[in-house]
C-alpha cells in the first residue's frame, strides 16, 4: 500500500487554481497537469508499506499534535528547481512557520516506525505540472512573469489526513483513511 500525509484544500482554492492553469495548460500542453480534484498539501510521503504497518502508522499520527489551527493564503507560483530548468511547476502558500514544523512532527513520529526522513528541507506547494519536455515551457514562463502574484484563497486548516494513493494510467486515485485533527482531539 502506498500512502502519504497530507492537508485538504477547499474547493474555492482548487476552483481557482482550475482556472488559472486552465489557461496554461494550452500554452504548455507536454506537461503533465496535475488532475486538481485530488491536489492537497502533502506534509510526509511515506511510500509503500505493507498492510500490517498501517495500524502503527495510525497510531504515531495520533500523537501528532499540540499545534493550533493555521491559517493559509495560498498565493504565487515558481519552479523547482529553478525557472530555466524546472521539474515541478507549484503554487505557493503563506502560513508561516507552523506548517514546517507540523511536518516536522510528523517525520519524527514517523521515523521510529522505520520511514527515512526527508532529504530536502519541508517547502509548502501545491504541484501544478511536471515536466518532461522543454516544449512550450518559454511561453509559460512568459505568462507566469506576465500574471505577478496571484492569489488563489485562503483557509484554516485545524487537522491533517492519512491517504493511500493508487496509481492508474489515468493518474493517481487518493483514499482518505483517517483524519487527525493538530489539537489531538478525536474526530467525529
Amino acid at each position: 500500500m502506498r500512502v502519504f500525509v497530507a492537508l485538504d484544500i477547499p474547493d474555492t482554492v482548487r476552483n481557482a487554481l482550475a482556472d488559472f492553469t486552465g489557461r496554461l495548460q494550452k500554452i504548455c500542453p507536454t506537461a503533465r497537469w496535475t488532475r486538481l480534484e485530488g491536489i492537497h498539501v502533502t506534509l510526509k510521503f511515506i511510500g509503500h508499506i505493507p498492510d500490517e504497518q498501517l495500524p502503527q502508522i495510525r497510531g504515531a499520527l495520533a500523537t501528532v499534535h499540540g499545534f493550533e489551527p493555521v491559517q493559509i493564503q495560498f498565493a504565487g507560483l515558481g519552479f523547482f528547481p529553478n525557472a530555466r530548468r524546472p521539474r515541478v511547476f507549484w503554487s505557493g502558500m503563506e502560513a508561516g512557520p507552523v506548517l514546517g514544523e507540523l511536518a516536522g512532527a510528523v517525520e519524527a513520529k514517523l521515523a521510529p516506525l522505520g520511514v527515512p526522513p526527508e532529504a530536502r528541507e519541508f517547502h509548502a506547494h501545491l504541484t501544478l505540472a511536471r515536466f518532461d519536455s522543454t516544449e512550450g515551457l518559454e511561453r509559460l514562463r512568459s505568462e507566469v512573469d506576465k500574471a505577478g502574484r496571484i492569489e488563489f484563497g485562503s483557509t484554516t486548516v485545524g487537522e491533517f489526513q492519512l491517504y493511500r494513493s493508487v496509481l492508474k494510467s489515468t493518474g493517481a486515485e487518493y483514499t482518505r483513511l483517517e483524519t487527525f485533527r493538530f489539537s489531538g482531539e478525536p474526530t467525529s
